[in-house]
This record gives C-alpha cells, structure tokens and sequence, in this order.
C-alpha cells in the first residue's frame, strides 16, 4: 500500500523550546491529511531522509508550511523556502545504535541508553543532547511530567548540551532508541566526511540568533537567494547584490549572522579579520587580499566576511598611512573590478561605519547597509532562551522579568550574564568536590540555576556600551528620601512614567518631558532624588559630573557630549544626570578667558537635547545651586521642561530624614525625634545626617562598647553641626 505524503515548504522555527528537540510544526490540515496526531513520527525528504515528532501549528493553518529548526534541516539537508516530501514513517527498534562526538572527546558515565529514551534517528543525522527540556503546550508531546520521569529513570548523570553524530543504527532506515536498544557512545570525534549522509555539521543556524528577526529576513533576501537561485536575477536582466555592510554596535551578533547566513546557504565561508591582511612587505596586503578573493571564486558560491573593515577601509584622505591605501584601492577593484566575481558575496562588519572610505559604499559595492541595534525587550528574552537551552534553571527563573530589567544588553552581554549566573553554581558546589574523585551523579544533580543567581550576575555584568560611563546603579528608593514629597511627585511623573508607561503618553498624543532641572541649597538631595528615579525606573544611569567634560583640546569638550548621548541613544531607556550643570552650561557670553569653551559645550548641549535628532527613552536630569547663571536657552520648555525647586525641609520632613538616617541605629528610648526635627530649622537633608552620623560618633568616643545611642549625644551634635547659614556657607563644625 502506497504511503500518503505531501509537499510543504520549510520555514524557520519559531519557538526556541523546539531547537534541538527534533520538532516539526506543521497544519493541522495537512496533519489530518497524512492521518497524523500530535507526537506521531514524520518523515522528511529533501536530499536525504530524516525522521522528526509532529506537533500540530495553529498560527500556519493554510500555508503549507513545515517549521524545523536548523538541525532537522541540515540532516534533510533542506534550506528555508525549499519545497520538501513529507509522509508518516515507518519506525523500526533499533537493535543497535552507534553514536560519536562531533566537536570534543567525550565520556559518559552509566546507562547511556536511558538518556536517549524512545528518541528517532537516522544514520547520518546530527542529534543535540541536554536541550532544556521545556512545557509544550500541545497535546501529545509527553510534556515535563514524562521528562521528569525520564531523568528519574536516568542511571546517567544530567547531559549538556552536545552535538553527536549518528554513525550507523541496525537495522538501516528510521529507528528509535527502545528498551532493548544497545546504545555505543564512541569518545573520539568522528571524521564527518566518512560517515555517509553527513555533508557538514551545523555551526550557526537563524534559530541560534536571538531577536534579529528583520535583520535576518533582509540578509536572507540579500545574500542566500542570489547564492541559490542566481536565475531569477538572470530572468530579471539585473546583476544580484555584490554586498551587504552590516553595522551596529560591539556584540549585537554581525558575526553570528554572517556564519548562520554561510552555514544556511552551504556557501564556501571565508573569514577575513580585517589586521590579519596586513603586510609589512610592499604589496603584501593587497596580495592576502586578492588571494581570499581567488580562493572565494574557485569555491563558488561563496560568502567573505570581512571583520571590522574599518581597520583595512578606513578614509583615504585621512589615514596616514600609504598601505592602507593601497588596501582600501585594491578592495575597491576586487568588489567592483572589471572582472565579473560570479556567485561570491562580500559581508563587512564594523562598529565604526563613519570612518570607511566613501567609495566602499556606493551601490555595486556595499550595495545595502544593515544596522544591526541594540535589542528590545522581546529579543533579549529570546537572547536568553538561546543561551539557557542546555542550562537546567530552577522554576522561579522569569526570562521575562531579566528581560525587563537588563536595558541595553546586547547579546554578547546577555551570554555573558547566563554563563556568570551558571558559574555562581560551580562555585556553590565545589566544596561538594573532592580532589580527583568522579563528581556523585547526586551532586550534578544538584546543579540547578536560581532566580538569585542571575540576580547577583546582574550586579557583576554591565552593558558593554556603557562600560567606559556607566556608574552602578544606586541602590537607593523612594523610601531611602526622607520628606521632599512634592519633588519625588514630579521626578516620578516627568521620568519614571514616560519609561514605564510610553503607551499612557502615546494614548493622549503627547511627548513626554525630555529634561528635568533640579535646584535648591546645598545638601537638599537633589544628587539623591536623581539616584532615587535611576533605581525606581530600572533604567540605565549615566552620571556626568560636569567638570569632567572640559578638556583643554579643542572640540573634545564637544565630543564628550556626544559620547555621552550616543551611548545613552543606544542603551536606552537611560537616564542621564548632569551634577553641578552650571560648571559647563553657564550663559554664554559671559565666558570671559576661557576660549569659548564653555559656549561650545552649552551648543552642543542645545542640540542634541532638542536638535534635529530626536531622543527616545532618554531622560536628562541636572541638578545645580546656582539656576540664576544657566543659560537661558537650555531653560526653555522642550529642553529642561520642569523646574523642581527642592526646598529646605519643614518639620515633618525633617522628621523623615532624621528617621530615615537614623533607622540602622540603636537609639535609646529617650530619643525623641519629633524633638529633633523641631529644634533643627534651617537644617537641610545633609546636615542631619550629619547631626546622626556625629552623634553616633560621640557616643563611641565616649565608650567604644555602648550599646546604644542616647538623646544627650543628639544634643551635643546639634552644637557642633550648623546648618547652612543664609550666605552660602557649608556645614560648619565648631
């Protein structure tokens, strides 16, 4: 009897908790079709047989599609867009299965067969192990319950996430691991090109990058559809792209991209690293040059990928150099020669696309440009889902929740705070290790990643792009500030709702404040109210102490602003605060012997608060004693839009100061702070935590083993600390 079977064409997956999984999501139609339910083994035919577990897709009904992820497609040996067989198999017991490494030596301790229970394969296929097993919501797929009794089951200790190649199963065809099943598991890595039905292993595939999902789309159109179907250009009478630059900053995946784009398109992959090239002999440059080129032709169709080209492309007239020159030239002819270059597509990549010579990107050269960004909420979580796959995480880990809060992460930043998260688990189970012994199959068991665990990464790892700036983000809340009611009111409502709430200000058609001014005496808080709404919104925090950004150089002043924009556009929401404003903002004229400088800064500041580019998610707080000397135009409404003048405390916030600097100390019952707050008028915020701070200090002068701190001692600090006389005087101590 003849097997009924369907033509469907493959798309990407799309959940990452079917990477690795052999998973194919196809219509319920077609599913009805080929009389299949949910868990029911498929075949699939492209230029080899390979076998998968149906699950039934209710977002493709009617379009004929068969989502697998890049494993299944290598071992079909399908591409994305291919048109492809599939029927219901025939599976068979495996009598016996031999597996083997594909990348390291391996050795695996215990029952190997149970770790690779009831799983379907075909010789020649890739299989991964240790994939997290996550829920899958549809029926039939034996959810967590059965891979929790699996792994009870398991005479085997927890396997990580490794790629093995299936050398050879008794009998042939497709087969599944029973319990009768002898399962040979080689150490040694096997020679991929002996074992028959393996072209090459899969590095990189589009599953394995997180986010991105336009970017990719725009490559693929790009790159894998001239490499593979060169005839529609042909058809079209028009030459296909010669190449792609891929821009953005460090850590955002332009390398991954390209190496999933070669590893998809099965193109000849050449890697160049832009300062490899680079000769100290005469000519040697352009000769490396001109060689990748040769090898990339005679390999057609073939992908080179030129790593940070601004280091062999930089600007002719500014660089110094004569062989960079010469390099840039050579490059020039070899991408746009009068020589034909046939199926060979150039990648560049850089996070400097400002310093590449011109010519490199005219069309017929770098024919599209491709920003490569920072990701957003959505991407970072599926960062993390790529880079938790073989990790085993505990229940109360919300991918969602570290997505929330890790603002201007870039994916090499969020592998990164997984790999830091997992290592506070070595380092919790290594006293549990003795010496050279074997590790108890009881202890990896123990190995399981907590909600803590990413919690304390989180203070390890910062946003690479913030590194050089970034100060680390206050631990001080609403709570922490004691009065000043009406000034958190307004920091709230001017930067924390626009942060949390874009939609709310979306939904009554109107722009958010973009700059909050905060003035008062010294000592009032306005330094602390800023630390406040950095922890409270959950944004990134930029801290510009004013002087800092003066520089004896012409233009570097200027160029320091920018920085400071640049990187807070990039990682944003962000909030900027400039300390002392009044240092580099002062109203221009009047900067009398300091070379314009102080001008310069003020433009600069100007335009880009409420210039032609427009600043999203980035709010800009400026704290100063002396409002009276800004310049006038950043006081306008559209640059610094509120004005929140932070008064000296009346008596009931005095109170919550004292309270608030006095909550970690052993008071005596004969403190009465209410008595404290009515006889400190004219006390700012700093000036009573001065008041606490000296009396717990006399109080240890007195006996260094008291237990507590008593009204007396508050006295004698108030004698000694003033408050802040009329005339601008700082807190005296008599």
């Amino acid at each position: 009897m003849e097997r009924k079977e369907i033509n469907l064409k493959v798309a990407e997956a799309i959940a990452q908790s079917d990477v690795g999984r052999g998973i194919a999501r196809i219509d319920p139609a077609c599913m009805e079709k080929l009389d299949l339910l949910d868990g029911d083994i498929i075949e699939i035919q492209a230029n080899k047989i390979t076998a998968a577990k149906v699950v039934s897709s209710q977002s493709d009904i009617g379009l004929g599609v068969i989502r697998i992820d890049g494993i299944l497609r290598k071992n079909s040996g399908a591409s994305i867009g291919e048109e492809i067989v599939v029927r219901k198999a025939e599976v068979k017991e495996a009598k016996k299965i031999v597996l083997a490494p594909v990348e390291h030596q391996i050795s695996i301790r215990g029952d190997v067969r149970s770790a690779f229970a009831n799983q379907v394969m075909t010789q020649g296929d890739i299989i991964v192990t240790g994939v997290r097993q996550q829920r899958v919501p549809q029926s039939g797929m034996g959810g967590s319950l059965i891979d929790d009794m699996f792994r009870e089951m398991m005479d085997v200790a927890p396997l990580g996430e490794i790629k093995l190649a299936v050398v050879s199963t008794s009998p042939s065809g497709i087969v599944n691991v029973g319990p009768n099943t002898s399962v040979e598991v080689q150490t040694e890595p096997v020679d991929l090109s002996k074992v028959e039905g393996i072209k090459n292993v899969i590095d990189v595939s589009y599953e394995d990058i997180g986010g991105l999902k336009e970017e990719v789309k725009k490559v693929r159109e790009m790159i894998e559809i001239p490499l593979k179907r060169p005839e529609l250009f042909e058809r079209l009478g028009i030459a296909p792209p010669k190449g792609v630059l891929m821009h953005g900053p460090p850590g955002t995946g332009k390398t991954l991209l390209a190496k999933a784009v070669a590893s998809e398109s099965d193109a000849h992959f050449i890697l160049i690293n832009g300062p490899e090239i680079m000769s100290k002999y005469v000519g040697g440059s352009e000769e490396n040059l001109r060689e990748f080129f040769e090898e990339a032709e005679e390999n057609s169709p073939s992908i080179i990928f030129i790593d940070e080209l601004d280091a062999i492309a930089p600007k002719r007239e500014e660089t110094q150099g004569e062989v960079e020159r010469r390099t840039v030239a050579q490059l020039l002819t070899l991408m746009d020669g009068l020589k034909s270059r046939g199926q060979v597509v150039v990648i560049g990549a850089t996070n400097r696309p400002d310093s590449l010579d011109q010519a490199l990107r005219r069309p017929g050269r770098f024919d599209r440009e491709i920003e490569i960004g920072v990701p957003d909420s959505e991407e970072r979580k599926e960062v993390m889902e790529i880079h938790t796959r073989g990790m085993p995480l505990d229940e109360d880990v919300d991918l969602d929740e570290i997505a929330d809060t890790t603002h201007g992460f870039v994916g090499a930043d969020l592998e990164s705070l997984c790999k830091e998260a997992a290592m506070r688990v070595v380092r919790r189970i290594l006293p549990e290790i003795k010496g050279d012994e074997e590790i108890p199959k009881e202890t990896l068991k123990k190995i399981i990643v907590k909600k803590d665990d990413f919690k304390e990464a989180l203070k390890e790892i910062q946003p690479s792009a913030l590194r050089e700036v970034l100060v680390q983000i206050p631990d001080i809340g609403w709570d922490d500030i004691g009065g000043l009611e009406n000034a958190k009111q307004e920091l709230q409502e001017a930067v924390e709702w626009p942060l949390k709430y874009p939609e709310n200000f979306e939904k009554f058609g109107v722009k958010p404040p973009k700059g909050t001014l905060l003035f008062g005496s010294p000592g009032t808080g306005k330094t602390l109210l800023a630390k406040a709404v950095a922890n409270e919104s959950e944004a990134n925090f930029i801290a510009v102490k004013g002087p800092e950004l003066l520089s004896k150089w012409v233009g570097e002043s200027e160029k320091g602003v920018r920085e400071v924009f640049r990187k807070a556009r990039q990682t944003a929401p962000t909030v900027i605060f400039f300390d002392e404003i009044d240092s580099i903002a002062s109203t221009r004229g009047d900067s009398s012997g300091d070379s314009g400088v102080t001008q310069r800064v003020v433009n600069q500041l100007l335009t880009e608060i409420d210039g032609m580019e427009e600043l999203q998610d980035v709010a800009i707080i400026a704290a100063t004693n002396r409002p009276d000397i800004i310049d006038p135009g950043l006081m306008r409404p559209g640059r610094f839009d509120r004005h929140i003048k932070v008064d000296n405390p009346n008596e009931e916030g005095r109170l919550a100061i004292f309270k608030v600097h006095s909550a970690e100390m052993p008071l005596a019952k004969d403190v009465d702070l209410k008595k404290l707050a009515r006889e400190t008028e004219d006390y700012v915020g700093a000036d009573i935590e001065a008041v606490c701070r000296e009396a717990a200090m006399l109080t240890l002068r007195d006996d260094i083993e008291a237990k507590e701190v008593s009204m007396k001692y508050f006295n004698k600090a108030m004698e000694k600390v003033k408050p802040n006389s009329d005339d601008g005087d700082m807190v005296q101590y008599l």
